[in-house]
């Protein structure tokens, strides 16, 4: 079992066994700097990511351990929050408790973004600006509880000698109504309050999977304009009915670690190594047609976990030393970032370099290799970093995330719903008993 770092040398020292080569700042004031996107001022370079709880209510909307989670969100400093995965179709829900916009919980989501601008105005003297994700979970959709896959194509990978139904394949006016939804999202989004919107295209869900559909047939598979089409035209769409000041963006996949024709950003030579052709050429569309941020990632949870968040313990042994996957992943967007320039960036995966992820963070930043650093599992357990790391410039060894994965344990239960069990204990160990079996497990 690996371990995070929790003093500053440990990492520097592995870091230099390994030849990682991470950059990493003695000094990390310029996390504290603002950041102007599309007329809107993200206070400081830190990010909560979308880390979603499965703990709305059965039409979708915030319920108490949703509005405690972004009280302490809102609490902790962080310039921008990026909220967890919104379901924009009822069958696309990943689990009965996902939240899901309409027209008709409106008011709870408005409620919600209020409740946020206003806790953080008063514990931090700022208003955090705060994005949407909007979702549709395709292949790993269940909303009753039970699987009930939409996917863009059959993949052996996922599905060994157990294909999904042919029928199950989602058709082209099926996504076409995908892409209308997404851009209704947005025009909810806004009326709920939210700074912008996420069309998510990561993590294997639906969008994020046409990108690798090469072998698919009609408008939404084979070549690379196919691919994106839907992330791109609903990105369009999202755009079209949006102000100015209303931030559209996407929570992009640019390396999925699956080998061609199964994975997007890999090269077409049966290796995993990255390719950044492809996500390359999608970032300058965005771009032409008024994308100005991107939030990157890579991997997918489900399936290859340590490409997107490395970890100290998880549900099988990593075919490499975390700090490698976290190398990979902060690397990779540094590429992209010198080919588009232009292009805000939020970085992933450093949650595994504990006390050190500000310094690495700072930087990257300073370097120009990516413009904000987000935070995922480390807000679970260490919801307050973003004040921590704003007032001393560092992170507190007995605050981190541990890398256990025991959240994720929680959310791969049936109705389990997510949250740190050995930082937020008195809450989230009690359901980790029930839902996984022993503290121990």
């Amino acid at each position: 079992m690996q371990k995070v770092y929790t003093t500053f040398d440990e990492f520097k020292e592995q870091n230099t066994q390994l030849g990682t080569g991470l950059p990493f700042a003695e000094d990390t004031a310029v996390l504290s700097t603002p950041l102007e996107i599309c007329g809107k001022v993200i206070p400081n370079r830190l990010t909560c990511q979308a880390m979603e709880g499965c703990d709305g209510t059965a039409d979708g909307s915030p319920d108490v351990l949703t509005k405690r989670r972004y009280d302490r969100f809102a609490k902790g400093g962080a310039g921008l929050i990026w909220f967890e995965a919104t379901a924009v179709m009822e069958e696309g829900r990943a689990n009965p408790r996902q939240l899901y916009i309409t027209e008709n919980n409106l008011d709870d989501f408005k409620k919600q973004v209020e409740d946020i601008k206003e806790a953080a105005l008063k514990e931090n003297g700022y208003e955090p600006v705060v994005i949407m994700q909007a979702t549709h979970s395709g292949r790993y959709s269940k909303p009753q509880g039970t699987p009930a896959p939409l996917i863009a194509y059959n993949n052996p990978i996922f599905e060994k000698d157990s294909p999904i139904s042919s029928d199950r394949i989602v058709t082209d006016d099926y996504l076409d109504r995908v892409q209308e939804a997404l851009v209704h999202g947005t025009v909810l989004a806004q009326k709920a309050g939210f700074d912008g919107v996420d069309i998510k295209c990561c993590h294997r869900y639906l969008n994020s999977e046409l990108l690798s559909a090469f072998e698919r047939q009609g408008k939404y598979g084979g070549s690379l304009e196919n691919r994106t089409r839907l992330l791109r035209e609903s990105v369009k769409g999202a755009l079209e009915c949006s102000p100015k000041d209303f931030i559209v963006s996407s929570r992009l996949n640019v390396y999925d670690g699956f080998p061609y024709p199964y994975g997007f950003g890999v090269k077409n030579d049966g290796s995993l190594d990255f390719d950044p052709t492809e996500p390359d050429w999608l970032i300058k569309e965005l771009y032409q047609y008024g994308v100005r941020l991107l939030n990157i990632t890579m991997g997918n949870p489900y399936f290859n976990p340590h490409v997107n968040r490395p970890y100290a313990q998880g549900g099988y042994e990593a075919p490499e030393h975390p700090l490698q996957g976290v190398a990979r992943m902060l690397n990779g967007i540094a590429q992209l970032k010198e080919r588009n320039p232009e292009m805000a960036l939020i970085c992933s995966a450093v949650t595994y370099l504990g006390v050190a992820a500000p310094n690495v963070v700072a930087a990257y930043i300073r370097n120009g290799g990516f413009d904000l650093a987000g935070f995922g599992r480390t807000i679970f357990a260490y919801p307050d970093f973003a004040k921590d790391i704003l007032k001393s410039g560092a992170m507190e060894k007995n605050k981190i995330c541990i890398c256990c994965s025991k959240c994720t344990q929680i959310m791969r239960t049936k109705g389990g719903t997510p949250g740190c069990v050995i930082r937020d204990r008195d809450v989230y160990m009690p359901i980790y008993k029930t839902q996984c079996g022993s503290e121990k497990k």
